[in-house]
């Protein structure tokens, strides 16, 4: 392929870098903000061309797993989810480090610090430092398609999956991209020490020397890294340790060039040389990095006391919520007022469920039930039908994490409470939700399951739910009394019917489960839209 400029998402870029990087296989469960690079493969003719595959997995674990075995096969894969699926690949990621890779592995995590979309701020580079895993941080878009192709190329030469760390304004942000050539995709071959992918205890200790002795390999890697950059200043009075996307955002405030030394950190472990030269060279550090204090909490670490560390620990920087070119503009002291004011003019707009969504109809028929009863107890899930908590229902009492709705209900059923619901999705049901349903099976709690059942997964975009058309045989499978699974279609004339079936199912002393099932509002007008081309 000659080189060509492409306009790109961050996600977009880390796709087509895979593509061209010799990728073999994508897997991933949607989930902002790293949705776009499945889809991007999906979409693409030279994914197609080639057979990469790429369809969605149940979770983020199977997802690891499966890229896992591509791994095995000695073909390039990669793992796709947002930072909270890290939660549930976890056993498998950490494991993955353990084993190794034979064919590059790369495990990218979309972080969304400020919660645009997410349940909490947590940052997977925690999770590359836990596992003592190379992880890698582009700082901009064309960084994000190179840094792909060479955390392939790290991957194999040392045979260990690598992290990609990404932000939601990287994932989310366009900028001009040139590409390069397209590499040739590996050719299948096993593992030479097959027994390194058994993690008995005998070749897992064996293994878990190897890879602590491999730590200063990749801290060499790093520290040597093109990508890890000390770049002078004259002003020694303080130097900027500036991770990822903070990089761009610190230069976009001088035009030419920043007065302060500046180390640039794109790749992990924590280049600790060039921490120290910066420490021995200026007064104090100021260090800069969307998400928590990671680099900060080493830096502290590995220097003496003598020099003054300072970022969102001190309060230079705010310690929650994103990193911003303003938040950079205070802690660099460069202007008083807000460089990029919020606008006057656009007002903010709760999200709310669509109009003619079936999760609507639902939640009108659940509360007309409910409130026949004294305190009873509605525990959700996430998905578009979380909204359920907003007005005008105010239908739902808990919102943890994909799957506890059945499992907090069974707990609380437990605990002598009735009636106790659970509200799930299609796709959070098989992603998660299961694996409760045996449990309440198994103990026959009494609650009342309603897997509301939108054929997609709704909230990311509509893509493919791996239960359409199975949620019945699904549930009958795990034990639920085939009379107790019950399925409905949430439309207004169908109301009184609905409200009757939840009143039965409620009253009934064990699991059932409900199945309202319509198609999303928004998947049945594109459906209908290409129907009519």
């Amino acid at each position: 392929m000659e080189n060509n400029k492409h306009l790109l998402l961050g996600d977009e870029a880390v796709a087509l870098g895979a593509i061209n990087a010799g990728l073999s296989g994508v897997y991933a469960y949607p989930g902002t903000p790293s949705t776009e690079i499945t889809e991007f493969i999906q979409a693409s003719p030279l994914a197609k061309e080639r057979g990469i595959h790429c369809r969605w997995s149940s979770n983020e674990k199977t997802a690891m797993e499966a890229a896992l075995g591509m791994s095995y096969m000695g073909k390039r894969a990669m793992v796709c989810m947002k930072h909270v699926g890290m939660n549930v690949a976890a056993d498998a990621f950490v494991n993955s480090a353990m084993t190794g890779a034979n064919g590059g592995l790369v495990v990218v995590a979309a972080d969304d610090p400020s919660m645009h979309s997410s349940q909490n701020e947590q940052d997977s580079r925690f999770y590359g430092k836990f596992a003592m895993m190379p992880t890698f941080e582009p700082s901009s878009q064309q960084e994000a398609y190179e840094m792909i192709g060479e955390a392939f190329e790290l991957s194999e030469r040392y045979r260990i999956p690598v992290l990609f760390r990404l932000v939601t304004r990287m994932a989310h942000s366009r900028a001009v991209v040139t590409t390069g050539e397209v590499r040739e995709q590996n050719k299948k071959s096993y593992p030479q020490n097959p027994n390194q992918w058994v993690l008995m205890p005998a070749f897992a200790k064996a293994r878990n020397n190897v890879l602590t002795k491999e730590q200063a390999d990749f801290l060499a890697e790093a520290e040597n890294s093109k990508r890890n950059k000390y770049v002078d200043g004259a002003d020694k009075s303080m130097g900027v340790v500036a991770c990822g996307i903070a990089y761009n955002y610190l230069m976009e405030h001088y035009e030419n060039g920043c007065p302060y030394p500046v180390l640039k950190v794109s790749q992990y472990p924590l280049p600790k040389k060039l921490v120290k030269r910066m420490a021995d060279e200026c007064e104090s550090i100021l260090v800069l990095e969307d998400g928590q204090p990671f680099a900060e909490e080493q830096i502290r670490g590995v220097l003496d006391e003598g020099v003054k560390v300072r970022g969102r620990l001190t309060g230079e920087v705010p310690r929650t919520g994103e990193l911003t070119p303003d938040n950079i503009i205070a802690a660099l002291h460069l202007k008083n007022a807000e460089v990029y004011p919020k606008s006057e003019i656009v007002v903010p707009r709760p999200p709310a469920l669509c109009m003619g969504c079936g999760h609507r109809d639902m939640y009108a028929a659940l509360n007309e039930v409910v409130k026949e009863y004294e305190n009873a107890r509605v525990f959700s899930d996430i998905g578009c039908y979380t909204l359920g908590f907003l007005p005008p229902y105010r239908a739902i009492h808990s919102v943890v994490d994909m799957g506890a709705s059945i499992t907090m209900a069974k707990g609380a059923a437990d605990a002598g409470q009735f009636p106790s619901v659970a509200v799930i999705g299609d796709s959070t049901f098989t992603h998660s939700g299961m694996t409760g349903l045996l449990d309440a099976v198994n103990e026959k709690a009494n609650i009342t399951i309603i897997i509301s059942d939108n054929l997609t997964t709704g909230m990311t975009g509509g893509q493919d739910s791996a239960g359409t058309g199975r949620l019945e045989s699904i549930c009958t499978g795990i034990g639920v009394e085939p009379e107790h699974v019950r399925v409905v279609v949430p439309l207004p004339k169908n109301m009184e019917e609905m409200k009757k079936v939840m009143r039965e199912e409620i009253e009934y002393k064990g699991v059932s489960v409900i199945i309202p099932r319509r198609e999303c509002i928004q998947t049945a007008r594109r459906h209908a839209k290409n129907k009519n081309k």
